[in-house]
C-alpha cells in the first residue's frame, strides 16, 4: 500500500471518529436503517432464483407450481415495500437530526471566529459548508452502511456463480477487474474536479448573497448591467467546472459501457459453449444469468464505497476545518470571570495593526472613569472605529506594544462573557433581523417583560414612532431593517443595548449619514442616558458631541488633542477646522 493510500485511510479513520460523536446520539435509527438495508438486500438476493423458478415453470407447463412461486413473490415484494416504506421514514428523521446537530455546531463554531477571519473571507465559505458539506457527512454513516451491505451481498452471488460454475466465475472475475481499472481512472480524474468545484461554488453563494442583499444599491447606482455581467463570468466559470466533470462522467462511462456491451456477448456466448458442453444445465445458466446485473453491481457498489469515502473526507476537512482545526482563527479569550464591571476604562500607549505591517494605532494612550461620556472624533481613517474594536473584544492586541485597562486589569485576563456582557455596542450600520421589533429586542433578553421593553425603548426615543405603527411592537420590520429609517434602527440598536444592562456603551458613528432632525433625536437618546452609564462616541459630526464631558481628537492613528469642546476651539487647529468646515 502506497504512502499516499496511507495516508489517506488515516484521514477517513481519523474523520470517522470526529463524526461519530454527532451520530452516536442517533445509533439506534442508523442500526435500524442498518437492518432493513440488509433486509431488502436479502430480498433482493432471492428475487432472481424464484424469476428463474417462474420462467421454467411457465416453460414446462407446471401452472399450480407456478401460483405458489408467484404468491411466494407476492409476498417478498409486499414485504420490500414495507420495508422501503420503514427504511426512508427512519432515515429521514435520522439525517434531520444529525443535520441538525452539525449544522449547529457548525452555526456555534463560526461565530467564535476572530472578526479578522470573517473581513478576509466570503460568506460563501461559511454557507456552503453549514448547507451542503453537513448534510454529506451526515449520510455517510447509512450510505456506507448501504453500500458494504450491497458490496458483501454481491460478493454473495459472486461465490454462488463459483459453486454452480467455475468458467463463469472466471469470467465474471476478469469483467470486474477489467471496467474496476476504468471506474478507478474515472474517479481519480472526477476528485479533483469535484475539489475545485467546491472552492468555486463556494465563491458563487457569496456572490448570490451579496446580489441579494445589495440590490438597492446596485439598482440606485444603475449598476444592474456590469453587475450581471461580472455575476455571469463568475457563474458560468462554475457551471464550465460542473461540465467539465460530466464530460468526464460521460466519456468514461461510455467507454465502460462500450466494454460492458462486448463483455454482455462474451457471457452469451460462453453460456452457449458450456450448455452445449453439457458443462452447465440451461436453469444453471438462467440463474447466472439473472445475477448478473448483481454481479455487475458489485463493481458499481465498490466504486460507490470509494467515491463515498472521498467526498466524506472531503466535507469532513471542510467542516472540521471550522469546528476544531487551526485554519480558521478562533477567538481567544482570559479565564477571569467578572459579573460586573465597573466601567473605568484605560489605553497604555496601544499600538495596533489590522494587517501585522502598517500601525492604524500609534501609542495612544488616554482614561475614562466611570459613568463619563468621552467622545472620540476626527478625520476618516484616523483610527477611531479601531478603538471601539479593540474594547468590545471584536479584535485583541496580538504584540505588547501596550495594554488595555478594564477595571485597571488587562482586557485580555478577562473571560468572553465578562467582556461581553458588560460591554454594549451600537456599530454604524447595526443589524436589524427580519422579525419583529419585539423579537429583534428579545435576541438580546428571552425573557424581556412589556414594561421593560417600553422603559428601554423611550430612552432611545423609539416609543412614540412604535406606538404609530399598526401592529406596534409585533411590526415585522423586514430584512436588515428595510422597512425603518436610518435614525430608526439606530435607536432601535441602541434600545438593544440597553437592554444587556451593562455599565458601558460604546456607540460607533451613530448619528453618520442622518439628517439633523432625525440626529437630534439620537443626540436626545444618548443625553437620556447620560450619567447612568460609561459612554464612549466614536463620531465623525462634531456637533453630536459637543455635550461630551470629554473629547478626544484623533488623527492619524495618535491624539492630537484633548478637552472640552469650547477647550478645543480655543486651543486646536485642527479641531477648529474640521468643526468650521462641518454643515451644522
Amino acid at each position: 500500500m502506497s504512502n499516499k493510500n496511507i495516508k489517506n485511510f488515516k484521514g477517513i479513520f481519523r474523520n470517522i471518529k470526529k463524526s461519530w460523536r454527532f451520530v452516536k446520539k442517533e445509533k439506534k435509527r442508523l442500526f435500524i436503517c442498518l437492518f432493513f438495508s440488509l433486509l431488502l438486500c436479502g430480498m433482493s438476493v432471492l428475487a432472481p432464483v424464484f424469476s428463474a423458478k417462474m420462467l421454467l415453470n411457465i416453460t414446462d407447463g407446471l401452472f399450480v407450481e407456478l401460483l405458489y412461486v408467484a404468491l411466494i413473490v407476492m409476498i417478498l415484494e409486499i414485504l420490500r415495500h414495507i420495508s422501503h416504506y420503514s427504511y426512508n421514514m427512519i432515515f429521514g428523521k435520522y439525517l434531520l437530526n444529525i443535520t441538525l446537530s452539525l449544522q449547529s455546531e457548525i452555526a456555534k463554531e463560526t461565530l467564535k471566529l476572530e472578526v479578522s477571519e470573517l473581513d478576509k473571507k466570503s460568506s460563501g465559505v461559511f454557507i456552503d459548508r453549514l448547507n451542503v458539506d453537513t448534510r454529506d457527512i451526515a449520510n455517510i454513516f447509512t450510505r456506507l452502511g448501504d453500500a458494504i451491505i450491497d458490496v458483501l451481498t454481491n460478493i454473495g452471488v459472486l461465490l454462488a456463480i463459483l459453486v454452480v460454475n467455475k468458467i463463469m466465475f472466471l469470467y465474471f472475475l476478469i469483467t470486474l477487474i477489467v471496467l474496476f481499472i476504468l471506474q478507478n481512472m474515472k474517479m481519480k480524474k472526477a476528485f479533483e474536479i469535484e475539489k475545485e468545484r467546491r472552492k468555486i461554488s463556494e465563491k458563487n453563494t457569496g456572490l448570490v448573497g451579496e446580489l441579494v442583499r445589495g440590490i438597492r444599491d446596485i439598482k440606485a447606482l444603475n449598476a444592474t448591467d456590469s453587475f450581471l455581467e461580472a455575476t455571469e463570468e463568475k457563474l458560468e466559470y462554475a457551471l464550465n467546472k460542473n461540465y467539465e466533470m460530466q464530460k468526464v462522467n460521460f466519456s468514461y462511462s461510455l467507454g465502460i459501457n462500450f466494454i460492458s456491451s462486448i463483455f454482455n456477448f462474451i457471457f452469451i456466448v460462453l453460456g452457449i459453449i458450456l450448455i452445449n458442453d453439457m458443462s452447465l444445465t440451461i436453469s444453471s445458466f438462467l440463474v447466472i444469468y439473472l445475477y448478473k446485473d448483481r454481479v455487475h453491481g458489485l463493481l458499481r457498489y465498490i466504486t460507490y464505497v470509494i467515491e463515498l469515502m472521498k467526498q466524506f473526507n472531503l466535507s469532513c476537512d471542510r467542516v472540521f476545518d471550522i469546528i476544531d482545526n487551526d485554519k480558521f482563527k478562533k477567538e481567544e479569550f482570559g479565564s477571569f470571570k467578572k459579573k460586573k464591571i465597573n466601567g473605568e476604562l484605560e489605553f497604555k500607549n496601544v499600538y495596533f495593526s489590522y494587517d501585522g505591517e502598517k500601525d492604524v494605532l500609534k501609542d495612544i494612550s488616554f482614561k475614562v472613569n466611570h459613568h463619563e461620556t468621552v467622545s472620540f472624533v476626527g478625520r476618516s481613517g484616523s483610527g477611531k472605529s479601531t478603538i471601539l474594536s479593540l474594547l468590545s473584544g471584536l479584535y485583541k492586541l496580538e504584540d505588547e506594544r501596550g495594554v488595555i485597562l478594564v477595571d485597571d486589569k488587562d482586557i485580555r485576563d478577562y473571560d468572553k462573557d465578562s467582556i461581553r456582557n458588560n460591554i454594549a455596542v451600537v456599530t454604524q450600520n447595526p443589524y436589524i433581523f427580519n422579525m419583529s421589533i419585539r423579537d429583534n429586542l428579545k435576541l438580546v433578553d428571552p425573557n424581556l417583560s412589556e414594561k421593560k421593553m417600553k422603559e428601554v425603548c423611550e430612552i432611545a426615543c423609539l416609543n412614540d414612532f412604535i406606538n404609530t405603527l399598526p401592529d406596534k411592537y409585533d411590526t415585522l420590520v423586514g430584512e436588515g431593517g428595510l422597512t425603518l429609517s436610518g435614525g430608526q434602527r439606530q435607536r432601535l440598536a441602541i434600545a438593544r443595548a440597553l437592554l444587556k444592562n451593562t455599565d458601558v456603551i460604546l456607540l460607533d458613528e451613530a448619528t453618520s449619514a442622518l439628517d439633523n432632525e432625525t440626529q437630534g433625536e439620537i443626540k436626545k437618546a444618548i443625553n437620556n442616558m447620560k450619567g447612568s452609564y460609561t459612554i464612549i462616541i466614536v463620531a465623525h459630526r462634531l456637533s453630536t458631541v459637543i455635550d461630551s464631558d470629554r473629547i478626544i481628537l484623533v488623527d492619524k492613528g495618535k491624539i492630537v488633542g484633548e478637552g472640552s469642546h469650547k477647550e478645543l476651539m480655543k486651543n486646536n487647529s485642527l479641531y477648529q477646522n474640521l468643526y468650521e468646515k462641518e454643515d451644522i
